[in-house]
């Protein structure tokens, strides 16, 4: 039974991050060239939060009650957003760090040993 529950969240986690579009362009900020973009996307959070804003203003006024499904959609995503910017920033520098490193360690360096003899 906790085999088949596991497998079964294993297939919706599967399905939501390949055909959801909010996934996908999380998953494409985190690879390093496409690190640098994490705080402007941070921005598409608020497209979000107005359409939660929307459709609570929509509830007060009579609406369907299933609009609260949608108000927690824009939530999360707009969470998901916000707190994707300062995580892809931490990445992004630390990967700008880890770069540098690498560059000065393989780097030669330039300093010229001159033996020196005592005899001359």
């Amino acid at each position: 039974m906790f085999r088949s529950i596991w497998m079964l969240s294993i297939q919706a986690h599967d399905f939501f991050q390949h055909y959801m579009p909010s996934n996908r362009l999380l998953a494409a900020t985190r690879t390093r060239r496409e690190l640098k973009w994490g705080v402007p996307v941070m921005l598409i959070s608020v497209p979000y939060l107005a359409i939660a804003n929307v459709c609570t203003i929509l509830i007060d006024r009579g609406a369907p009650e299933w609009l609260h499904l949608v108000v927690l959609w824009g939530i999360w995503n707009a969470f998901k957003f916000i707190l994707n910017g300062p995580i892809s920033l931490f990445r992004f520098v630390r990967a700008i760090m880890r770069d540098q490193m690498i560059v000065q360690t393989v780097r030669p360096t330039n300093r010229v040993r001159v033996p020196t003899n005592s005899r001359c």
